[in-house]
């Protein structure tokens, strides 16, 4: 699935950014003639406007419309491999052909390898003027493999010949400071004054996060000091006191200090430390190659990228974004045989200079960012042709007020939460219909699901979280919460979004289907394996019969149950759990009435839930970090392949577990993924992820994740929910409608074709 976590795992019910460009579509615009500016209403943005650092979805499309990637993708997530001269795909019947600005070709050899040669077309330009070469993909690609890189690619996970010689033997000076510690004395790598300048950076970073956080929660006026700041948050500090002082009191407390500076920073000291590029620059830790040698250019607008094995995913992550060299690096520093390739290796300052400030050869150049709103003009160098309306704006605004923005006429296009209530507002405004002549929505699936996790780690007998006693216990837990879904969902959502039963996005080709002859409604059978429910039960039925069985479960996993109750719980387990979920403290989610009547329910059978409602949804990432979520609520977005080594493979939850750290020493992810949430460690499983990544054969490949969503659901640590519907709403009155993106997709955003729409 490719996930990011902090970039897409939403608090679900959370906006959606409104799609990202592709640098697809089909057709071409005229020379740019619209001068009334289209605006679009974003969520607030975080200035990260870079091919290769943009982390929100917001930020992503900020920087996207201005960028061009080296393939398009159909409205039903397949590459275009011949995009110079256009493929032609069928949907809902209807024949759409797309181009692009490269041809690729896969060759798989006989010893395993594959190759992968790109042909760009010879008569791309940037959206200054400058012509695009193969220098210009081949620099991208080395950014995003750089030893130094802590963007959300994940390129330089891939199998790509050379990659592992490249990266080994550095690592960035921000690392081997901490790892060293404050009272260092080897300077062989670094001096003293480069040591006590990075300490006293770090510190202060840390404090004034923290500081930050306490005023943004209205214990104190800024201008309060340290002191009495501290002492509303609980803590004693002289008036005096030091960021040092602060920062020492505080670093015995790794809970509320990442809860604070995520607030602040979304976790990362890019966000709090004002000199971060100074140390996040390479040193030289043992040998290391000066080039990749899978990466081979072939002339001045090819290449060959050639890979030591099979990997079905690496097509999507080859796509990149291909920035200009001129801008984001140094052309005196290329040499695309020998290296460097527009930058000192283990050194980005270049790039990272240019982070707010996007130039690309997309449909729009970026020009300036100020008071809550960018501006955008049309490219007049974009492939496809001058996008018709000159002027884009992305001004940002919040959620509650999307809906009324478009109502008003100071918003044309954004992407309110969807539910049953923004769904009658809307067809309020319109009469009676969710597309009229005020407003036109556009519904498409999200990718991505909501679900309900469980940690084997915390909730299992004996501390053995693969026994079957513990699988019996989490099926107990899931069982209970599993019969909620459906009321609750259709409360929340109504038409606009169903449950599911498999921890996968409906949108995945890899989906099960419930025509499928092994399709299994989750966590329906006892512990005997027989069915729970049956055609004619009501809804009460069903409520008795999932508590029933879920009696079976726990004594099964060493419960005592007498009269209907449980009483005692086996060794490492308990009576009581807690489950965390992001409803703004007022029960907005989804996820909250599941959880609602699910305690209740418990109850009457002697186990405790207790539900915490968090007002901060930093909460739960922070607890989940720190290996202390027991069950909790939210939501995966995922990537056109349906990879799952990044949320279930093993060593991602060994690694976890054995370090008890889950982020790297810059606050980001660690490479592994996000297994440690759920801490499933299933040797059978591993070797069918892999084995479903080593072949191209969708069918066969189908075949292999049903039955690793199989071994997943027995886990019990994954109850899915639900999918929902991402909405688009357009302004009838001022975007001239037949110029959208005829049949937008979960793949296809209406961003796809954004220089064929006109204004009225």
């Amino acid at each position: 699935m490719n996930i990011t976590r902090r970039n897409f795992l939403q608090a679900v019910g959370a906006t959606s950014a409104l799609g990202i460009l592709s640098g697809c579509g089909d057709g071409g615009g005229a020379a740019g003639s619209g001068d009334t500016p289209m605006v679009v209403g974003y969520s607030p943005f975080s200035s990260k406007f870079s091919p290769f650092f943009a982390e929100t979805a917001y930020d992503q499309d900020a920087q996207g419309i201005t960028q061009l990637a080296l393939f398009p993708t159909t409205r039903l997530g397949e590459v275009v491999y011949k995009g110079i001269e256009g493929e032609t795909y069928e949907y809902n019947g209807t024949n759409y052909t797309y181009t692009g600005p490269a041809d690729i070709e896969v060759t798989e050899n006989a010893d395993g390898t594959v190759d992968y040669d790109i042909t760009l077309r010879d008569d791309l330009k940037f959206s200054d003027g400058e012509p695009m070469t193969i220098d210009d993909y081949i620099f991208s690609m080395y950014v995003e493999c750089d030893p130094t890189y802590d963007g959300s690619a994940t390129l330089f996970s891939s199998p790509i010949e050379g990659m592992e010689e490249y990266r080994s033997g550095m690592e960035t000076l921000m690392n081997l400071l901490i790892a060293a510690g404050e009272d260092n004395k080897d300077f062989s790598r670094w001096d003293e004054e480069t040591q006590k300048a990075f300490w006293t950076d770090y510190k202060d970073g840390f404090v004034q996060c923290i500081l930050d956080y306490v005023v943004d929660n209205g214990v104190n006026a800024e201008e309060d000091g340290i002191d009495a700041k501290m002492a509303n948050w609980g803590y004693e500090v002289p008036a005096d006191a030091t960021n040092a002082d602060v920062f020492d009191l505080m670093a015995g407390n790794y809970e509320t200090v990442q809860q604070m500076v995520e607030k602040e920073s979304a976790g990362s000291l890019d966000g709090i430390m004002n000199n971060y590029a100074d140390y996040a620059v390479g040193v030289e830790t043992g040998d290391s190659k000066p080039t990749i040698s899978g990466i081979q250019k072939t002339g001045d607008y090819s290449c060959r990228i050639h890979t030591t094995k099979v990997n079905a995913s690496l097509i999507y992550s080859l796509g990149i974004q291909i920035a200009p060299l001129h801008y984001y690096g140094d052309p005196s520093q290329f040499d695309a045989e020998k290296g460097p390739f527009g930058f000192p290796k283990g050194d980005l300052s270049i790039v990272r200079s240019k982070t707010t400030k996007p130039l690309g050869a997309g449909p729009y150049k970026f020009v300036k960012f100020e008071n809550g709103v960018i501006n955008f003009e049309a490219n007049e160098n974009y492939f496809k042709g001058t996008p018709k309306t000159k002027y884009l704006n992305f001004r940002e605004v919040q959620d509650v007020d999307k809906l009324n923005g478009v109502q008003t006429g100071t918003i044309d296009i954004t992407d309110p939460s969807y539910s049953k209530d923004t769904a009658e507002a809307i067809a309020k405004s319109n009469g009676g219909e969710i597309s009229g002549d005020v407003i036109t929505t556009s519904l498409v699936d999200n990718l991505g699901y909501g679900y309900i996790g469980i940690n084997a780690h915390n909730v299992c007998v004996n501390g053995e979280p693969a026994s079957k006693a513990s699988k019996n216990l989490r099926k107990g837990i899931a069982t209970i919460l599993a019969v909620y879904r459906d009321v609750a969902i259709d409360s929340y959502y109504g038409e606009f979004a169903e449950v599911i039963n498999y921890p996968i996005s409906n949108t995945s080709w890899a989906a099960p289907h419930p025509t499928d002859p092994d399709y299994k409604v989750a966590f329906s059978v006892d512990v005997e394996g027989n069915d729970i429910y049956t055609s004619d039960m009501s809804a009460d039925d069903k409520y008795a019969a999932a508590k029933e069985a879920a009696l079976g479960f726990f004594e099964a996993a060493g419960y005592t149950v007498e009269g209907g109750k449980l009483t005692a719980a086996p060794e490492g387990a308990k009576l009581e759990y807690e489950a965390m979920i992001p409803a703004d403290g007022s029960g907005d989610h989804p996820s909250f009435m599941i959880l609602d009547e699910a305690r209740r329910a418990f109850d009457e059978i002697g186990f405790k839930l207790n539900v915490n409602d968090l007002s901060n949804s930093s909460d739960l990432w922070t607890k989940l970090s720190a290996l202390q979520g027991e069950i909790w609520c939210a939501a995966w977005g995922a990537t056109i392949d349906p990879d799952m080594t990044q949320i279930y493979f093993s060593d991602v939850a060994n690694s976890k577990k054995a370090t008890g750290e889950d982020k790297n020493p810059d606050g980001g992810e660690n490479q592994g993924g996000s297994n440690y949430e759920y801490c499933i460690a299933d040797e059978e499983l591993d070797k069918l992820i892999e084995e479903a990544l080593s072949s191209t054969d969708q069918e066969y490949r189908k075949q292999l994740y049903k039955a690793c969503l199989d071994i997943i659901i027995d886990w019990a640590c994954e109850i899915p929910v639900y999918q929902r519907q991402n909405s688009i709403i357009f302004s009838t009155e001022r975007v001239n409608i037949d110029t959208v993106t005829p049949d937008i997709s979960t793949f296809y955003p209406w961003l796809s074709e954004i220089e064929n729409i006109e204004m009225r």
